[in-house]
């Protein structure tokens, strides 16, 4: 009983949490009034309202993380 009730919190603490996407590519675009990027596979993610755009530079390779659920990015790193 008591593992089914641990097994039944985990469950649920797991399907509670946001999931993340990483992706990595090399930034084709950045709009600073839309505050999102473009990478080379052409999709445009959007940037938090808070995200300074003038620190991405068209050319950098980068590894995006993504919230799946509200679709903003969460994290932008230096990729290799």
């Amino acid at each position: 009983m008591k593992k089914t009730l641990a097994t039944t919190a985990a469950l649920l603490a797991f399907l509670g949490t946001a999931y993340a996407a990483t992706v990595q590519g090399t930034i084709q675009a950045v709009d600073p009034t839309t505050k999102s990027i473009t990478l080379d596979d052409g999709k445009i993610y959007q940037l938090s309202p808070k995200a300074t755009v003038g620190k991405f530079k068209v050319g950098a390779k980068v590894a995006v993380t993504v919230d799946d659920k509200t679709g903003m990015v969460t994290s932008i790193k230096k990729a290799s």
